[in-house]
C-alpha cells in the first residue's frame, strides 16, 4: 500500500461518494422538476411555439444544492425519456463562475452541450445562443443546470448584467427549441433575476431550508446512525442525545451538506482507528482535521460552543471572523 493512501478513508469516501441522503427537500425538488419537464415535454409533443419555466434553487453554501441537483438529474438522463422523434431526453450542466462575460457565457454552456466550439470563432451574441439552441435539439438537451450562478453576477455593470439576463431568456423563449433552466446558488441570486421581469415570472422557486432545532434532531439522528451503519460500526451512546445534535449541527452551521461532510469526515476517522463503534471523539478528529483547532476548543468539546461557532461562518470561531 502506497505511504500516500489512508485506506480507512478512501474506503469511507468510496462507500459514500454517490450517495445522498433522503432529504424531504428532495422530494420537492422531484415534485416540482417533473411537473415542469412535463409541460414542457405536453408543450413539444403539440408542436406550437412555447416558452418554458425555470426552476430556481436557492440555500446557504454547504446546504447540499449541487449534490440534490446533481443526483436527481443523473437519474433523469439514466430515464431515458424519449422526445419526439425518438431522442432520448437528457439536461446539461454548467459550472459558472465570476469571470465570465455574456460571450463566455454562451461558450461554456456550448462546451457543456459537448460540441468543441474553437476559443477563436468569432460570433455575435445572437450567433452564440442560435448554436447552443440547435445542438442542444440535435442532442435531446431539453434543460441546463447553471450551477453557483450568482457568480456570473456579480461586479458587473448594469449593461453585462442585462446581457446575461437577456441571454438566458433567450434560451427560455427560444421559437426553435425552448430550454427549461435550473439556476442554483445562494439567495442573492433571485435579487439578480428580478432585475428582468420577463424572465423573474417563469422562475419557480425551491429554497434549501437550513436546520431547525428541534424539529429536524430526528433527522440528524437518522443521518448519524446511517452512514455509521453503512460504514459497520454500532454508534456510542454518548452520541445519542439531543446535546450532540445540536452540537453537530452548530459544528454544520445548520447546513445538511456540511452536518452530512461532518459526519462522514467521523466515520473516516472511525475507520483509520479500527474503531467498533462511532464516537464522540472521531468527530472531534474530523473538525481537528479540517480547522487545526484544539482539541478542547471544538463545537462537541467548548462548554459556549453556541457563542463561538456561528451559522454565518462556517468551521470559524467567533475571535477569527
Amino acid at each position: 500500500m502506497s505511504e500516500f493512501v489512508i485506506p480507512g478513508i478512501r474506503s469511507t469516501a468510496a462507500s459514500t461518494a454517490d450517495r445522498v441522503f433522503p432529504l424531504e427537500r428532495a422530494t420537492r425538488l422531484k415534485t416540482e422538476f417533473a411537473r415542469v419537464f412535463s409541460q414542457h415535454l405536453g408543450n413539444l409533443e403539440s408542436g406550437a411555439r412555447f416558452e418554458t419555466e425555470c426552476i430556481l434553487v436557492t440555500g446557504q453554501s454547504g446546504s447540499g444544492k449541487t449534490r440534490e441537483i446533481a443526483e436527481l438529474l443523473k437519474r433523469f438522463n439514466a430515464s431515458g425519456i424519449p422526445l419526439p422523434g425518438g431522442r432520448p431526453a437528457r439536461f446539461a450542466e454548467c459550472i459558472l463562475s465570476g469571470t465570465q462575460s455574456w460571450k463566455d457565457l454562451g461558450r461554456n454552456t456550448i462546451r457543456a452541450l459537448e460540441y468543441p466550439l474553437n476559443d477563436k470563432a468569432r460570433l455575435t451574441q445572437a450567433e452564440i445562443w442560435e448554436r447552443v439552441v440547435t445542438e442542444a435539439r440535435l442532442a435531446g438537451v431539453v434543460g441546463i443546470h447553471y450551477d453557483e450562478a450568482q457568480h456570473i453576477f456579480r461586479k458587473k455593470n448594469e449593461q453585462e448584467l442585462f446581457a446575461i439576463l437577456d441571454s438566458f431568456k433567450t434560451l427560455m423563449k427560444s421559437h426553435d427549441w425552448p430550454l427549461i433552466l435550473i439556476f442554483s446558488g445562494v439567495p442573492e441570486l433571485e435579487d439578480y433575476l428580478l432585475l428582468e421581469p420577463q424572465l423573474h415570472r417563469l422562475v419557480n422557486r425551491i429554497e434549501f431550508e437550513d436546520v431547525s432545532l428541534p424539529e429536524d434532531y430526528d433527522t440528524v439522528h437518522e443521518i448519524v446512525g446511517s452512514y455509521a451503519l453503512q460504514a459497520g460500526l454500532e454508534v456510542d451512546e454518548a452520541i445519542l442525545t439531543e446535546d450532540f445534535y445540536r452540537r453537530l449541527a452548530t459544528a454544520g452551521a445548520f447546513r445538511w451538506g456540511l452536518i452530512i461532510k461532518l459526519t462522514i469526515g467521523a466515520v473516516g476517522a472511525a475507520r483509520v482507528a479500527s474503531a467498533v463503534a462511532l464516537q464522540v471523539g472521531h468527530f472531534i478528529d474530523a473538525w481537528v482535521s479540517k480547522t487545526q483547532a484544539n482539541r478542547a476548543a471544538t463545537p462537541f468539546t467548548h462548554r459556549a460552543y453556541e457563542t463561538m461557532y456561528r451559522k454565518d461562518h462556517p468551521f470559524l470561531e467567533a475571535l477569527r471572523q
